[in-house]
């Protein structure tokens, strides 16, 4: 019977020093020298939403998201096309620019007056983490307050021109 407590106490000594073990740290995604440039291009680039995950689900993609485009310009400018579909809402302009933190990670930081009313918060600036950016790709996730819960949305975009198979995706 002592053998059998000194197994247990032992057994439950070990997953208490394995579960409070440091997880290990995500290195932050280091940006490419022109990641500006990859961004808004020359003058001004227009991305196309490719597919949206919340939290590890894919979203369904409606009409508004089907339509959806944002635009960097290599002047600091950023703006959306939301206004020009029917019921997709109105459309943001901001300033845009890349920030760094302490700790490595990039994020484009968009700056309007608009931002607390079409995102529902109170700063007028909105934090955008960069995931990824190529010629013809950006990743960016961003936190979203949504039936009050922080939730984490990671959207994939593309050059506009580019094609994307099941980009309409439905359940």
């Amino acid at each position: 019977m002592k053998g059998v407590f000194i197994f247990f106490c032992s057994f439950f000594l070990v997953i208490t020093l394995v579960s409070c073990e440091d997880k290990p740290e995500v290195k932050p995604y280091l940006l490419p020298s022109n990641a500006l440039k990859l961004i808004s291009g020359d003058s001004v680039k227009t991305w196309k939403l490719a597919s949206r995950y919340n939290g590890k689900t894919r979203m369904n993609m409606g009409d508004c998201f089907l339509h959806y485009r944002q635009s960097y310009t290599s002047n600091g400018e950023a703006f959306d096309n939301n206004a020009e579909a029917v019921n997709c809402g109105p459309s943001l302009v901001a300033s845009w620019e890349i920030t760094t933190t302490e700790k490595g990670n990039s994020y484009i930081k968009l700056t309007s007056a608009q931002i607390p009313e079409l995102l529902n918060i109170e700063e007028d600036h909105k934090f955008f983490k960069i995931l990824y950016v190529s010629k013809d790709s950006l990743t960016l996730s961003f936190s979203h307050n949504q039936f009050g819960k922080k939730k984490t949305i990671t959207d994939y975009l593309v050059q506009e021109d580019l094609e994307v198979p099941d980009r309409d995706f439905h359940w």
